[in-house]
């Protein structure tokens, strides 16, 4: 058989949009085929006709040489497909072996109304026994990492016998070790005859991963090439349907004097503890380490989403405290959140509403009613300073690319006027062009003064965006290095420092 899955000839149209335009891809048995292309490009639509989530408008699917056509990402399970979303949708409070059977619980000697828990655990134990997992299936799954959660939807996928696995972005949260490890299972799976559909924006790790790699652009079939036949500035080249030369654009911010100043900060049940360190006017400071070493922690901490142990917090020398977000807020603060989907964007709203909700206080007209006409002019400002791609203000926020959500939320804030703007993972899931920009729009704004906090899991960038970059380690600032004079190896040593 030469292919497990064809996606023949798809085109989705959706108002005013053609989505997908005869796209056609084939995976073969035993392979990684990568789907690679900009936010946009179309990649999410044609999974989502794959698993029928969306009804294509023209096109077939065949798989092991007999046509289908799924009408739910249930339906195409059982169906022998599968796929592991970015944002892993787990039921957080009960047992990694529940999660696992979601849906399908075996039945105690065939009893309606029971569970055969002793056959989910037995059969959930030999999945990861084979797969090498160590978790216990009855552990409570939050207890553990977004690394090992992932590990445990793709045993889920295993476990439906799925021959076509897909891992949408599947090392987003995931530290070098962690990805060592799903390469291994990787690996095994491709030994046991399975297709995996790989969608990431990391070249490097497509290359070192895929078998086969595919590019989209605008809704169309670019090219298929075997991996080994291409570089990273052609895929590149293909994705973005011109040369890029310069991954990271030239800083022009010039770092002045200090404005924020945090004195062993700790905090309460949060991992924080005695971190310390300066932020300049105009300065992009990086703050690196591995899942896990506080970062995220700190700069929830500093927008006042978690309580003070210890420590102080000065802004030009005087004191402040950061309580709540309200308080965070009133003192020039602002928090790009890492979980864009889940606490970034209000999903229903269109993009007006997403970009005026931080500041409807300023469209009070006597205190009664909102000014419709200057909500209107504030987003589409905000909508032509970031350059996001829209047919309407009125356009739900959920159908925008990634990099595009994460333009109207950066509006968002701007328009609160910020003096200390905080991103965690500001790129994550965003390709290559859309990273470029997001790079653009951090330097202009620390250009303009601003003061930015950058967490990121992406040293390369970090050394290619930021001024200053802060390591952390188990919620210990580890050390501080210079991004033109460091390395990768040395920010890795110093964020191994305080590991147990």
């Amino acid at each position: 058989m030469d292919y497990v899955l064809e996606l023949n000839n798809i085109s989705k149209s959706f108002p005013g949009v053609k989505a997908l335009d005869d796209v056609t891809v084939k995976v073969r048995p035993g392979t990684v085929h990568a789907l690679v292309g900009e936010n946009g490009a179309g990649k999410s639509t044609l999974m989502k006709c794959l698993f029928g989530i969306y009804k294509r408008d023209s096109g077939n699917i065949i798989m092991n040489g007999r046509q289908v056509s799924f009408t739910s990402a249930d339906e195409a399970m059982r169906g022998g497909v599968a796929m592991v979303h970015q944002e892993l949708n787990q039921v957080h409070t009960r047992s990694v072996m529940e999660n696992v059977w979601l849906h399908r619980f075996p039945r105690y000697h065939g009893i309606p109304g029971t569970v055969d828990h002793k056959k989910i655990y037995d059969e959930t134990k030999k999945i990861f026994d084979e797969m090498g997992i160590r978790i216990d299936p009855k552990a409570v799954i939050k207890t553990y990492s977004t690394a090992q959660r992932q590990m445990v939807e793709i045993a889920k996928a295993v476990s439906f016998g799925a021959k076509v696995i897909a891992l949408d972005e599947p090392t987003s949260s995931l530290a070098d070790n962690e990805v060592s490890v799903l390469f291994d299972i990787i690996e095994l799976l491709k030994s046991r005859g399975c297709g995996i559909i790989y969608i990431s924006h990391k070249m490097n790790e497509i290359l070192r991963v895929a078998d086969d790699v595919t590019v989209m652009r605008d809704g169309r079939h670019v090219s298929t090439d075997p991996a080994k036949d291409l570089n990273i500035g052609e895929i590149i080249k293909r994705m973005v349907g011109r040369e890029l030369n310069n991954v990271y654009p030239e800083k022009t911010n010039t770092p002045g004097e200090v404005v924020l100043e945090a004195k062993d900060y700790s905090c309460v049940y949060r991992n924080v503890h005695g971190a310390s360190f300066e932020a300049r006017k105009g300065e992009i400071l990086g703050f690196s380490g591995l899942v896990g070493a506080g970062r995220t922690e700190l700069v929830e901490s500093l927008f006042g989403l978690s309580t003070l142990k210890s420590g102080r917090l000065y802004k030009y020398g005087k004191e402040i405290r950061n309580r709540t977000p309200i308080q965070a807020m009133k003192n020039g603060f602002a928090l790009v959140t890492e979980e864009r989907r889940a606490n970034g964007i209000f999903a229903p709203l269109d993009i007006e509403e997403n970009t005026v909700i931080c500041n409807l206080k300023s469209y009070l007209v006597a205190h009664l009613y909102l000014s419709k006409k200057k909500m209107l002019t504030d987003t589409l400002e905000e909508i032509r300073q970031f350059s996001v791609k829209t047919v309407s203000t009125k356009t739900k926020i959920r159908s925008l690319s990634g990099g595009n959500q994460q333009k109207v939320i950066l509006g968002r804030w701007m328009l609160t006027n910020p003096e200390i703007l905080m991103l965690d993972e500001p790129t994550r899931g965003i390709d290559v062009g859309a990273k470029y920009e997001i790079y653009q729009i951090m330097i202009d704004l620390a250009r303009e003064g601003k003061t930015i906090l950058m967490v990121s899991s992406e040293l390369p960038e970090l050394l290619g965006v930021c001024d200053r970059i802060i390591v952390m380690s188990n919620g210990r600032v580890a050390g501080e290095v210079d991004p033109k004079t460091s390395s990768q190896e040395e920010i890795m040593a110093l964020a191994g420092k305080f590991v147990e």
